[in-house]
């Protein structure tokens, strides 16, 4: 044959299949160009010089390879409409006389092509938006931006490799299907509908109830850390069902929908009805996905953009003060008799003065903590005797003690104590006890309950509830119960002080300040041998940076990943209408030769659509609600309390991505419309 026959076979078969081929070499190139831009962060030597870089970096290079393990998957999958569509050319080429193999080298020519354009253009954006990305990702990180730009030629490998190997494996499996089917079943592959399924109601019935059971587990779940075990486990339940009731539920759905003959026996339905019943499984499952994808770019974009802009807030409950002071001391004694706290206390203030700075909201108290766990009225003591009890992580307490006296400084307040009462604060809404019971001590009566001490809390960031408990006669109070000793023979609570204080100076004068507090604290005289007065500090600035390096990396990669599954989504909706257009030409062709005017298919266009189209957005939407408690949990282990943020920010991404949804369903509806009616011929 003439020298290039088969490429100008494969470029005229990509030319005049362009309404398939055009947004599946869109998908192709963004797939590239985002593997490469996140690959290209991952090594980016801008990055890796920040603080915190390396660990962003690491997150980024996960990233990547999650968009290139869903670019192979979700190729694979798209590929199946371009030869389903293809299907019938290569059967009327297989009887004109090409062999499987002349139809094997049109196949390789028009990979080739694909391939070329996407690695070409896809590393083209990929390299001029590399830069963008990183002023973003390091102005996200409030990191130093630079103006130089770079290639990334590992980055670039790593991207031709991967894609070359899944462009291969597309080839491979094309030639296959092509290999293992006859002419006469290519050309008529596309008029194969599929047999009009059963309404299985046993497994529509299952995915309802796993459904309900990960509905339930999301919503009942309050341990943030059992929240994490029970994440991934709820959302293959949420997966397995959503595909369960699409693919069933729609076949039942239309089942019950053909029986009512008021609905069925009208033209805008009858049409429809019929149509989506042969083609149901396989309509079914691509709803199905489009939902799941939906609430996977709504879950990530909820949470990383809520990470992001409450930053402070996590600050701010990960640490109390710009500046805090936690020393771990071994004994009664040494808490009393140490000079530590006041040497601490005047370097703290010599320290502020020295910047020109002045203390606020200045902490300063003496604490016994322990965890324990509530029977009945009874409050058992120590962790290695929660953790043989039995019970859930949840049902654990976070015991404090604290002097009166110190209570009463720092709220200014007046408060006096008999032996035997104290005063109760909870960070649990519904604590409401008169009495406490704890071992080697007698009943505690509950004086009252107070409200005011939630500023001075020095771990207002634990997902468990605490009590703080101030008593008169500290020492007293606490010598029965420094006695109870877990196996090793260690006590069961550990002794305390706690200091810390505000500054309204920018981050640069903090972490100066804590530099110097912590150079004086280095110089203080060790302990004797026998006592210890552990001393920690730490600061907002000097972690400020890796919040943002941490909530900024997530918000960057939920972006990037968010943006690949809106793709995903998309594509499949257009294939979806556009493989059901060209199934359904033939058949509204005919009605249009017996009468049926344009009006009236695009009346049962409208009612084919609207029956099953919006599912995908209303069980996204719903899966997302339920999911809601699950996912507040999860953010209070990255510090985030915040929830009325939370749902802000939800409901503000479910309302764009639904507008961004009826934007897609008219543009799909109208290329199913130009099919079906004719209305746009095929050049």
């Amino acid at each position: 044959m003439k020298r290039g026959f088969y490429l100008k076979l494969a470029w005229s078969g990509i030319r005049k299949n362009r309404r398939l081929y055009t947004p599946y070499l869109l998908t192709c190139v963004g797939m590239v160009m985002m593997f490469y831009v996140v690959s290209f962060l991952s090594e980016c030597p801008v990055l890796e010089e920040m603080r915190g870089g390396m660990t962003l970096q690491s997150m980024l290079s996960f990233g990547s390879w999650v968009i290139g393990a869903f670019a192979l998957i979700f190729l694979f999958y798209t590929n199946s409409f371009l030869i389903r569509r293809r299907k019938k050319e290569f059967g009327l080429y297989n009887i004109l006389g090409m062999g499987k193999g002349n139809l094997a080298r049109i196949l390789l020519w028009e990979s080739l092509i694909v391939a070329g354009i996407a690695l070409i253009a896809g590393l083209f954006f990929g390299i001029l938006l590399s830069k963008l990305a990183e002023l973003g990702m390091v102005n996200l990180v409030n990191g130093d931006i630079t103006f130089s730009l770079s290639l990334g030629p590992d980055a670039i490998l790593r991207t031709l490799l991967l894609f070359a190997v899944i462009f291969l494996l597309l080839l491979l499996n094309a030639l296959r299907q092509i290999h293992l089917t006859n002419p006469i079943e290519l050309i008529h592959s596309e008029n194969a509908g599929e047999r009009p399924p059963k309404a299985n109601w046993f497994l529509a019935l299952a995915g309802i109830v796993i459904l309900g059971a990960a509905y339930f587990i999301a919503v009942t779940i309050e341990d943030p850390v059992e929240a994490l075990v029970w994440f991934f486990a709820a959302v293959i339940m949420v997966i397995v069902s959503t595909y369960l009731i699409f693919v069933s539920g729609s076949v039942a759905i239309c089942r019950v929908l053909q029986k009512n003959k008021k609905y069925y026996y009208k033209t805008n339905h009858f049409v429809s009805v019929s149509s989506m019943v042969y083609r149901m499984k396989r309509n079914g499952a691509g709803l199905a996905s489009i939902c799941i994808l939906y609430t996977m770019v709504l879950v990530m974009l909820s949470t990383t953009v809520c990470l992001y802009l409450g930053t402070e807030d996590s600050l701010r409950t990960r640490y109390p003060r710009n500046f805090t002071v936690e020393a771990l001391v071994s004994d009664l004694d040494t808490l009393r008799n140490s000079d530590k706290p006041e040497a601490i206390i005047k370097l703290s203030e010599q320290a502020v003065q020295d910047h020109h700075q002045v203390m606020k909201n200045v902490l300063n108290y003496r604490c016994a903590s322990s965890v324990g766990y509530w029977e009945q009225d009874t409050l058992r003591i120590g962790e290695e005797e929660f953790y043989n009890s039995g019970n859930d992580v949840s049902e654990m307490w976070y015991l404090n003690v604290v002097p009166i006296e110190d209570y009463n400084r720092l709220t200014q307040s007046n408060e006096v104590l008999k032996p035997g009462e104290a005063i109760a604060y909870s960070t649990a809404q519904d604590f409401s006890r008169d009495t406490i019971m704890m071992e080697n001590t007698g009943p505690v009566k509950i004086k009252k309950a107070t409200t005011n001490f939630s500023d001075f809390n020095m771990s207002p960031g634990m997902t468990n509830p605490s009590l703080y408990l101030f008593v008169p006669d500290y020492e007293e109070f606490l010598i029965p119960l420094l006695q109870l000793t877990d196996s090793y023979g260690n006590s069961r609570f550990s002794l305390f002080w706690h200091y810390g204080f505000d500054m309204d100076c920018d981050d640069e004068t903090q972490i100066m300040v804590d530099a110097e507090i912590q150079e004086k604290i280095s110089e203080l005289p060790p302990n004797d041998t026998e006592s210890y007065f552990a001393i920690m500090t730490e600061s907002i600035a000097a972690n400020r940076t890796e919040f943002y390096i941490n909530n900024g990396g997530l918000f960057f990669l939920g972006l990037l990943l968010g943006i690949v599954f809106l793709f995903a989504a998309v594509l499949i909706m257009y294939y979806k209408q556009i493989s059901e257009g060209y199934e359904d030409q033939s058949r509204f062709g005919i009605m249009q030769k017996v009468g049926m005017t344009k009006k009236e298919i695009r009346k049962s266009i409208n009612s084919q659509v609207l029956t099953v189209f919006f599912l995908p957005l209303i069980a996204a939407g719903l899966h997302l609600t339920f999911a809601f408690p699950m996912i507040s949990k999860l953010l209070v282990l990255f510090g985030l309390t915040n929830t009325k943020l939370l749902i802000l920010v939800t409901v503000l991404c479910y309302l764009v991505f639904a507008l961004f949804y009826i934007l897609v369903y008219r543009i799909t509806s109208k290329a199913y419309y130009s099919i079906v009616s004719g209305a746009k011929e095929e050049n």
